[in-house]
């Protein structure tokens, strides 16, 4: 069985790392250089990196901070926020990211997904997806809506469908965000992890939500998840990716880089 990974995320505002709930008031909360460093040194698997409102403003990544997170971590480095075309993949990867992450760019333009796969490979190409619970209707049958723009555009597409669409056109992962739960420290939506998690073959991140690690055991068991993102649970020092991950094991999952 695969160990399953616990991955730190960075939102980054301006240059800062932010945190809001539900995508709404955010507020800097510290340095994305070091708060990356600190979470490499304890052990965790990978850093994710969102630049939160790049796509909102239609500008390009902080290049610089992307440059100066990857000049201190040597573990998988994720990065998105602003990502609209295979060249904008290009600038992350050599600025130090292994991989790319899509969201609001690939809904738009779903060809950037191929494009990126043909290009970098799979491997390097994570499809993000922001997803509100909604009714069901013959547009959304799962009632699961595609969002973009951090959350304030809705789409009218079905998260099911987008993810499966997403896996074909040549995606190798998928980082897939309750915003419902995002934030609010109560735990994944494992209704919406586990749906994606069992309708596809490539790993999927659970993301939003996670408030104690039995949240990250149960994304990773009830949820059949690959992974957990986490942020406020660290961010506020409430736990740390050592105590994190010991926790995980104590349950009987199987955890990489335990101290």
């Amino acid at each position: 069985m695969l160990s399953k990974r616990i991955i730190p995320c960075l939102d980054v505002r301006n240059g800062k790392l932010t945190k809001g709930v539900k995508f709404k008031g955010n507020v800097d909360i510290g340095d994305p250089v070091e708060t990356a460093k600190k979470y490499y040194e304890e052990g965790a698997d990978e850093i994710v990196f969102y630049d939160i409102t790049a796509s909102a403003e239609a500008r390009g990544i902080f290049l610089d901070v992307v440059e100066k997170v990857a000049s201190q971590i040597f573990i998988p480095f994720s990065v998105g926020g602003g990502i609209n075309t295979v060249q904008d993949m290009r600038d992350v990867l050599l600025a130090g990211a292994e991989k790319v992450s899509v969201n609001s760019g690939a809904v738009k333009n779903p060809d950037i997904i191929s494009e990126g796969a043909a290009r970098f490979g799979s491997q390097c190409i994570v499809l993000g997806m922001d997803v509100k619970r909604v009714e069901k209707s013959d547009d959304i049958p799962s009632g699961f809506e595609i969002v973009i723009h951090g959350g304030r555009k809705h789409m009218g597409m079905d998260a099911l469908e987008w993810a499966k669409t997403g896996e074909a056109l040549g995606a190798g992962e998928i980082c897939l965000n309750s915003i419902d739960a995002d934030g609010t420290k109560d735990g994944y939506d494992l209704e919406l992890t586990r749906l994606i998690s069992e309708s596809v073959r490539i790993p999927v991140i659970a993301s939003g939500g996670a408030g104690h690690p039995s949240h990250m055991v149960d994304a990773v068991t009830k949820g059949k998840a690959s992974a957990a993102l986490i942020a406020s649970i660290v961010h506020y020092g409430e736990w740390t990716v050592p105590d994190i991950k010991k926790y995980m094991a104590e349950q009987g999952v199987i955890i990489r880089n335990i101290w």
